[in-house]
């Protein structure tokens, strides 16, 4: 079977006709709203929380969100971005809860640092993937939407995104990318091995409020069946499992962090990190 993504940019693909086609299909809202509901259920948000949504199209994930009842931890405010002008039309249209954004993920998440309690995007990242033309590049796309949804996030937040990868080069190269950025990153399938097969990504910022994990994603989805858990990150350790700090290793994840908050550093040389001689 063919995939949209492979053949038009998101923005040409839903247009007029195929914004209101999605919309209106009972099977696509009844498996839209089975979706969020397990990233609600993998986010486990206590309390009524501010929610970015992620490709969010015509909001039908958003009303999920805001209807989740008071006992739940609900209802939950959200800001919605999608590409597609034509989707937001048929949102607002609808008269959904969320506020609208029309911006192109693949270009970073525009929203100041900490803004949001967490995050979900339903059927949207592997679009991220696949090269439109001869300057764009699916690793640089991926990187800058990881590296503003890292930004974007309060210390201690989380993002579910579910997505439809084409094959495991694919997975490796999101969960790779979102590792890069930060995060810790873990994948669950429901109804593996089948053509029904959904993939999350679990993503964690800092510490968690999973007791006595450490933020660590094992600790999020402890208890589920088919987790997989990918941390691709290299550290230079100590003897005691930490990076030494005035290290090399140290320095530089110190730049990487100021850099995602919009801080301008200086490059990283040779130099970098290596001690001075006293000179008299």
């Amino acid at each position: 079977m063919s995939r949209p993504e492979d053949t038009l940019q998101a923005d040409v693909h839903y247009d007029d006709v195929e914004a209101r086609k999605y919309t209106t299909s009972s099977r696509i809202q009844n498996i839209q709203a089975s979706m969020t509901r397990r990233a609600l259920e993998l986010l486990n948000l206590k309390s009524p929380s501010l929610i970015l949504d992620i490709g969010c199209g015509s909001g039908l994930s958003g009303e999920i969100l805001s209807s989740v009842p008071e006992d739940e931890g609900g209802p939950h405010v959200w800001v919605g971005m999608d590409i597609s002008a034509s989707m937001l039309d048929v949102a607002l249209q609808r008269d959904v809860e969320g506020d609208l954004l029309l911006a192109d993920i693949g270009q970073g998440v525009p929203f100041r640092a900490g803004a949001f309690d967490a995050a979900i995007s339903i059927s949207a990242i592997q679009w991220l993937c696949n090269a439109e033309n001869s300057e764009t590049s699916p690793a640089g796309r991926l990187t800058r939407f990881f590296n503003g949804l890292y930004a974007s996030l309060k210390r201690g937040g989380m993002a579910v995104c579910q997505f439809y990868p084409k094959n495991d080069v694919q997975k490796q190269m999101i969960t790779s990318a979102a590792v890069k950025a930060g995060f810790g990153a873990g994948l669950l399938e429901d109804d593996p091995d089948t053509k029904n097969v959904k993939v999350y990504l679990v993503l964690t910022v800092g510490s968690t409020a999973v007791a006595n994990k450490g933020g660590d994603i094992t600790g999020v989805v402890e208890g589920m069946d088919n987790v997989d858990v990918l941390d691709h990150r290299k550290k230079a350790k100590n003897g005691k499992g930490e990076i030494k700090k005035g290290s090399k290793a140290w320095i530089i994840k110190k730049k990487e962090q100021m850099e995602r908050k919009g801080k301008i550093v200086k490059a990283t040389s040779k130099y970098t990190g290596r001690k001075r001689r006293i000179q008299f």
